[in-house]
């Protein structure tokens, strides 16, 4: 079989876990919508209301007064309310990461669950979809099934670079001043950029992330480095990744094999049995055996679709 229906028991946890999960990301917004804070200034014989911001910034709202007085305790009430609402969800979700792991409900990689709430973490998730075999992790949690090991087995996880945004790019990695290997040291510290080969990072037991972007087109820099970091990983160009680049998305919460959660967004199934039939029977120079897993995977998730156990978000 290519693939068996998950227990009861873990199907019904994927769906609380998730539940509590996408939860936990609005709290975690809405509490960021309120960082910072507000305090009374004094300043000669006038007092006025302060907003501080995260980046210790600093404006004025105007003297106290019946109207700002409002604002702070407005400001106020509703900070504490998302910040406490963010503290109950945060440990509502470190007890259902602890019950994914008692059931066996997730089968993602550590590390590469660490990466995708590294990249979140750092607000540059829009930025980067998953391509490649990692993306049937997320296919597989949506059908409520595992697919057969053969078809998962890989030391490395692709991500795409989606060029159309470099401007809004560069601003965030502005603002986050740092490089993008110091963001992926946020999830393993030991990932060091890979010699020879500078769009990949490699961890001290192997692993790898791949960054890939699609061939030029119109005013896209080329070569890019991410940061001006020397050390910095570049893009690498992918044959027909213009594809999927333009792919319609599909995004899934998926569960690392600890447990732990992220949010995984990737290119609709539809779009991955396209472009793995083409790497199968067309992509240039490519190594037989991979060509067989390449139409092993876009069977399965093929056949996924045909069954209706997935169903495209786009």
């Amino acid at each position: 079989m290519d693939y068996v229906t998950i227990s009861e028991l873990a199907a019904r946890q994927v769906i609380d876990a998730t539940a509590v999960f996408e939860e936990f990301e609005r709290s975690k917004a809405e509490a960021r919508r309120y960082s910072g804070g507000m305090y009374w200034k004094r300043q000669g014989a006038y007092e006025y209301l302060v907003k501080t911001y995260p980046d210790n910034r600093q404006s004025r709202l105007g003297p106290k007064s019946a109207e700002t007085e409002q604002t702070y305790e407005q400001f106020t009430a509703a900070k504490q309310k998302a910040e406490a609402r963010f503290k109950f969800l945060k440990s509502t979700l470190v007890d259902m990461e602890r019950m994914n792991k008692a059931v066996k409900a997730g089968r993602v990689p550590s590390l590469v669950v660490k990466v995708l709430q590294a990249i979140e973490d750092a607000g540059l998730s829009e930025h980067f979809v998953v391509v490649g075999t990692h993306a049937l992790y997320a296919y597989e949690t949506a059908a409520g099934v595992h697919i057969a090991a053969g078809a998962m087995a890989t030391r490395d996880v692709d991500l795409l670079w989606d060029a159309r945004r470099r401007v809004r790019f560069i601003s965030d990695m502005a603002k986050l001043d740092q490089s993008m290997l110091a963001v992926l040291r946020q999830a393993e510290p030991s990932f060091v950029r890979k010699e020879g080969q500078a769009e990949t990072a490699i961890t001290s037991t192997g692993f790898e992330v791949d960054f890939l972007r699609r061939m030029p087109e119109g005013d896209d820099p080329h070569p890019v480095r991410f940061t001006a970091d020397e050390d910095d990983l570049w893009p690498v160009q992918a044959p027909r990744a213009g594809v999927l680049t333009g792919a319609p998305r599909f995004e899934q919460v998926v569960i690392s094999v600890t447990g732990q959660m992220a949010r995984m967004r990737t290119i609709s199934p539809e779009s991955f049995v396209e472009f793995k039939r083409w790497m199968a029977d067309k992509a240039p120079q490519r190594d037989p055996k991979k060509r067989r897993r390449d139409k092993m995977q876009a069977d399965i998730v093929e056949s996924l679709l045909r069954e209706g156990l997935l169903v495209s978000r786009t």
